[in-house]
């Protein structure tokens, strides 16, 4: 009977033992890290329009429920079934499943993606939208009555009463209506703009015919196919833009009069609540020179100019422009003017009024007003690697922390309450529901950990000093079962390029976060670290790298590599670098310019010389190649082939449009000529991302070339 006993407890034991080091594959991190192994969350989680309500999806996806702020009782609002029962009832095809949907009251919502407008009380469905082959850009009006739409490059407004208005048609495919511009660059989603009370709609003009075309090759006919795109690199001819009014009234379209030059970026375009101007933040070429602009929307005259701002560096709007509620006189401004992002508050004949908030942290995001005068913000405040809620007072500025929760902050704000979505490197995703002092109502979510059957190496969150002094945020993973007094190998995760964070106090989710914990199942280190250059540290860290991109860059990632070597458990040769993107540039520059401090590498996407990508991004952060010539040598990757030593695997997709497939192929022309070994992999078909199966490969692929060379 003993016998027995201490049998069953040792099975018992080798059971959970072995339930508890589940072993992460390459084939998890990308079948697996937003399904079972992300942590769950709420979905379509949305306040109702004008009240203290939310709505969500249910955990099985088949109904919609309704919540008050203040009450933790949760009612049905609709399930598929009582709605496919209404779509039937007025003719139209059921729905396997619920899709995206926007409400407009708890009665009465559309789907955004089918263009139908449902009334639960009144059991009737409105087809917003008949003709949808080959519509894209679907825009909705404020009072969602209308919308506008683009159908190749000419652009559509449906009226209220479910006419198609034709408002442009262009034959040139290459002069384009209602579509994002400038790249997308600038906080550009977007090409329309509907007036807050839906009687008008801006539009972008983009003229493209003066830019170079781009072949893209599609491999999957016989015999290939070239597609052309228009591609202005650094240094060439940009495309020019215009903003369109359509007023559903006259149904005329006036253009605003931005005049010359031509090559410059139209940002954040907005209305006044009136609907008597535009707002336009123009921007040089140079993009160091910005001004504010007001036009009559009516006329498409330029009233005047209502305040400019400038650096050396480059200005970068990013905003948009927040009026305050009731007034058509008054609004937000963002700016980086002091050296941090911070707001403004002026009127539209260009005063300004007062600096709102100020400091050496950056406002992330403007979260809304309340009815006291008062607005809502997510800062850096507290540290640059989380993210909190503030309320600030209009009046006298005071500023109230609303959140206590270490960790990264996401709000919704309605006015009055909030829903805070929060989380930290230990603490998996939590909901909850606050008033607007911050005194927590209750909790939607507490998010368990996916990761309970798998053992991992720590992570922990430190700085180190760069070379003139400053903080450098640092992120490691340590191996499972680590032990101080052994070696082991490491692998820099890098990205390094303007807008990026990746070291930030919240819950690792992801691919690249699976696969770091992945490899410390397998023994190794895995390090990040956000060098100069990177985002939300003020505009001294963020601008460092100008018109040098790579070498300030170079410089923090080989402190980390110092930090690495002083712990004495790094095996100092065997380090490893991998990033995609501006992360692999930044590969193939360590691999290139350390000294081969790296003994492997794999970059994907990577660009390898700056004078081969886009205008708007390259002329930021380099200017141009014909004023600053030395800065894009030394930035030229081919200039350094020669220098390779350990082993690099670059991949690419051969149907990049954003790092196009010429620079790596330019690379391994180069190191062909010079009889530099090299591995390299397209990934036929593919953008500037690898998706779909061939994603399991290219993480097989990546995770065999260390474990083989590292």
């Amino acid at each position: 009977m003993k016998k027995a006993f201490w049998f069953l407890i040792i099975i018992n034991f080798i059971f959970i033992t072995t339930a508890q080091n589940k072993i992460l594959s390459p084939k998890d991190c990308v079948t697996k890290a937003y399904t079972e192994l992300r942590p769950k969350t709420i979905f379509e989680l949305q306040w109702l329009p004008n009240t203290n309500d939310f709505v969500f999806l249910s955990n099985d996806y088949k109904s919609f429920k309704i919540q008050n702020a203040e009450s933790k009782k949760v009612k049905l609002l609709f399930s598929i079934d009582q709605l496919n029962n209404i779509l039937t009832l007025n003719n139209f095809n059921k729905l396997k499943f619920l899709p995206y949907v926007n409400f407009i009251s708890p009665n009465e919502f559309y789907f955004k993606n089918k263009f139908l407008k449902i009334n639960l009380k009144n059991k009737t469905v409105d087809l917003l939208f008949n003709s949808i082959e080959a519509a894209r850009n679907i825009t909705f009006s404020k009072d969602l009555k209308k919308l506008s739409f683009t159908k190749k490059n000419n652009l559509f407004v449906v009226n209220s009463n479910h006419e198609t208005i034709n408002i442009s048609k262009e034959k040139n495919p290459h002069i384009i209506f209602g579509q994002s511009v400038h790249r997308d660059e600038f906080g550009i989603n977007g090409g329309m703009f509907w007036s807050p009370k839906s009687n008008k709609l801006a539009f972008y003009r983009m003229d493209e015919t003066m830019v170079t075309d781009y072949p893209i090759v599609d491999y999957s006919v016989r015999p290939a196919k070239v597609e052309y795109i228009k591609y202005p690199m650094a240094g060439d001819k940009s495309h020019h833009v215009t903003v369109g009014v359509y007023s559903l009234k006259s149904k005329k379209t006036i253009y605003l009069q931005t005049g010359l030059p031509a090559e410059k970026y139209l940002t954040t375009v907005t209305w006044t609540p009136d609907e008597k101007y535009i707002l336009i933040a123009e921007l040089n070429r140079g993009q160091d020179h910005l001004q504010v602009v007001k036009y009559d929307a009516e006329t498409g005259k330029r009233v005047k100019v209502l305040f400019e701002e400038t650096d050396k560096e480059f200005v970068e709007p990013e905003t948009p422009i927040y009026f305050l509620p009731n007034s058509n006189n008054k609004f937000l401004w963002h700016s980086e003017r002091t050296g941090f992002k911070h707001i403004y508050l002026y009127d539209l004949e260009g005063n300004l009024i007062k600096q709102i908030t100020n400091g050496d942290w950056v406002v992330t995001n403007f979260n809304g007003f309340d009815k006291n005068n008062n607005i809502y913000i997510t800062t850096t405040k507290e540290t640059p690697i989380e993210r909190h809620l503030y309320k600030v007072s209009l009046t006298d500025g005071t500023i109230k922390k609303l959140t206590s929760e270490s960790g990264v902050h996401n709000i919704k704000f309605n006015g009055k309450y909030f829903i805070d979505s929060y989380s930290n490197l230990e603490t998996p995703p939590v909901i909850k529901v606050k008033n607007n002092d911050g005194k927590e109502l209750q909790t939607l979510l507490k998010a368990k950990n996916p990761f309970t059957k798998y053992t991992f190496g720590k992570t922990k969150i430190f700085t180190i000093k760069a070379n003139d002094g400053t903080d450098l945020y640092c992120r490691m993973t340590l191996p499972v079962n680590f032990d101080k007094s052994k070696k082991y190998p490491a692998i820099v995760y890098v990205y390094g390029g303007p807008h990026s964070q990746d070291v930030q106090n919240k819950f690792p989710m992801g691919r690249y976060a699976l696969w770091a914990r992945m490899m410390s199942q397998k023994g190794y280190i895995v390090f990040y670290c956000d060098n100069r250059g990177t985002d939300n540290r003020g505009t001294k860290f963020e601008q460092a790298t100008h018109r040098r991109l790579g070498t300030i860059e170079i410089a923090d990632q080989l402190k980390g590599v110092e930090y690495l070597k002083s712990t004495g458990f790094v095996d100092e040769n065997r380090l490893g670098v991998w990033g995609w993107s501006f992360g692999g540039f930044m590969t193939t520059s360590l691999m290139l310019r350390t000294n081969n401090t790296f003994k492997v590498g794999v970059a994907g996407g990577a660009v390898i010389n700056w004078k081969y990508y886009e205008i708007m991004y390259t002329e930021r952060y380099m200017d141009t190649p014909q004023e600053n010539p030395e800065g894009f040598e030394t930035a030229n990757l081919l200039n350094y082939v020669q220098n390779l030593k350990g082993k690099l695997l670059l991949v690419h997709g051969t149907s990049d449009p954003v790092v196009l497939w010429q620079h790596t192929l330019m690379f391994a022309k180069k190191a062909a000529s010079l009889n530099v070994p090299l591995d390299y992999f397209p990934y036929v078909g593919h953008p500037h991302g690898v998706g779909g199966k061939d994603a399991i490969q290219l993480y097989n692929k990546i995770t065999n070339y260390f474990l083989n060379n590292l």
